[in-house]
């Protein structure tokens, strides 16, 4: 009894925000996600400093899982970031940007908590109201009759993942593999509901980015001993003249792919098989890829196919993976959601530009029956307007400025120090999205400056959608979820009144 200690008072911390060390732990993390947020985003390396393994990284996913956080308010922002990653596969980096924007600017509002909470509710509410409308100026309809902005979509995620260290002729073949890869998951014949299949990635270590491929079915691999034992027509045996194949010791990864493929059962031994636990397959063959040996499972209606992934080194392909990962999930709720928002930070400018107009239009229809003054929604909405801004200008990474148009509010970059005496048309190429370009009689403003409120214009004429081949575009359902899980995260740090922490 005499070695137990008293048990340790609770400690209670009071308004966390406002202390410096809280304020300063919130800007660096916002620091190191806004850093690493697009092409050109710069590459973080996280390690113990004890040994170990080291990740090298710029995706939200990787980096928050090894990054070690200790107060609590840093650990709910980091478990939203963390779960929207993990239901939508894309925009975690969106979503950690945004809520660091929304909480430093509207803490420098002096409104109350509970106000600033409500009214942040209401611009969240027109944001997704006009996303999912018809009247929206930065969405384009999905034709799954045709490849050209799927493809945008999947090389946009690419392009995002600078550590995956593709070349342009590299994204645009892995492009089509994870293209090609989701088109097979998706059964012909779909009587209720849509049930999708399965794409298992088979690592290529130390293969070029150009020796992928996917292949329908299942690849297992195994050496060319294995193969001579069990296939079979090798040899005649109680099992190969029946055209039986026993695979032991599989691996639990394959498991549910394989019983899609074939509808055999894995079995815990051989003293009794039942009738169900077999299946069967349209084809069985060798297949060789470098110096792997590969079991070729081909069945009778490909749901599941193998995409056999190359990359230079173990952590590029390690990132690689991830993002093929991410892409094959966002076009998943592209099928479920046929529609893609104007990447490229364009979105973001273009929604500031509108929620501007509308509160500059019409504040009591925004405010509806939540109440508060038009002073209120006029604060907030600007703050809330900066931080969807302050996500633009983080994807320029080398000093240069970022630019508005007045007429369609897309985001536009300039190269740092722009000559003198030489005009916004001659310095600026495309918008970030790319459906814009500059020798279109548009007028710009630095994002930050004093600018009337305008009406966005459309810019998608009806040819727009499929003569893009290179569009920039974001998913929209992944920018819908991130931004309503920023917002709301922002919402709940900022209405924090005390955090008591059990020290004991």
């Amino acid at each position: 009894m005499s070695r137990l200690e008293a048990k340790k008072p609770s400690l209670c911390t009071g308004e966390p925000l406002a202390h410096e060390q809280v304020r300063a732990a919130l800007s660096v993390l916002k620091g190191i996600t806004a850093s690493c947020y697009g092409p050109s985003g710069r590459l973080k390396q996280v390690h113990n400093g004890h040994g170990g393994y080291m990740c090298t990284s710029s995706q939200s996913s990787a980096l928050l899982g090894h990054l070690a956080v200790t107060h609590p308010l840093l650990k709910i922002l980091r478990t939203a970031v963390q779960n929207q990653a993990a239901c939508f596969g894309d925009c975690g980096l969106f979503t950690a940007i945004l809520s660091c924007s929304l909480i430093e600017s509207d803490q420098r509002l002096g409104l109350t908590p509970a106000t600033v909470v409500k009214v942040n509710k209401c611009l969240l509410s027109l944001c997704t109201n006009y996303l999912r409308s018809e009247a929206c100026r930065c969405r384009i309809p999905v034709d799954f009759s045709r490849s050209q902005i799927l493809l945008c979509l999947v090389r946009s995620v690419l392009t995002s993942k600078p550590a995956c260290m593709l070349t342009r002729k590299e994204i645009e073949h892995i492009s089509s593999v994870i293209l090609r890869a989701f088109l097979l998951m998706i059964p012909e014949t779909a009587e209720d509901h849509l049930v999708l299949g399965k794409a298992i990635i088979v690592p290529l270590k130390g293969h070029s980015v150009m020796d992928s491929v996917v292949l329908p079915g299942i690849l297992i691999e195994m050496s060319e001993v294995q193969f001579r034992r069990i296939l079979p027509f090798k040899k005649s045996s109680l099992l190969s003249s029946h055209r039986i194949i026993v695979i032991d010791r599989l691996g639990v990864t394959l498991m549910e792919p394989l019983r899609m493929v074939t509808g055999t059962q894995p079995i815990g031994s051989l003293g009794h098989v039942s009738l169900s636990s077999y299946g069967s397959v349209k084809n069985v063959c060798p297949a060789q890829f470098g110096s792997k040996h590969f079991l070729h499972l081909i069945p009778d209606e490909a749901t599941v196919c193998s995409l056999l992934l190359g990359n230079r080194n173990d952590s590029a392909w390690d990132e690689l993976k991830l993002t093929c990962q991410s892409a094959l999930h966002v076009l998943q709720l592209t099928l479920k959601e046929p529609w893609v928002l104007l990447g490229g930070g364009c979105t973001e400018t273009h929604l500031a530009a509108y929620i501007r107009h509308e509160v500059h239009k019409e504040p009591a229809g925004i405010l509806s029956d939540e109440g508060g003054t038009r002073t209120e929604l006029e604060l907030v909405a600007e703050a809330f307007c900066r931080a969807l801004e302050a996500l633009a200008s983080s994807l320029e990474h080398d000093g240069g400025g970022t630019l508005t148009d007045t007429r369609h509010g897309h985001c536009w970059s300039v190269q740092a120090d722009p000559p003198s005496g030489v005009g916004w048309t001659e310095l600026l190429s495309r918008c970030g999205c790319g459906l814009l370009s500059s020798q279109e009689g548009l007028s710009w403003a630095y994002l930050g400056s004093a600018c009337p409120p305008f009406a966005p214009h459309a810019c998608l004429p009806p040819t727009a959608p499929d003569s893009a081949s290179s569009l920039t575009v974001d998913c929209l359902t992944a920018k819908l979820g991130g931004l309503q899980v920023a917002v709301e995260t922002a919402n709940l740090i900022l209405d924090l009144s005390y955090v008591i922490e059990d020290k004991n």
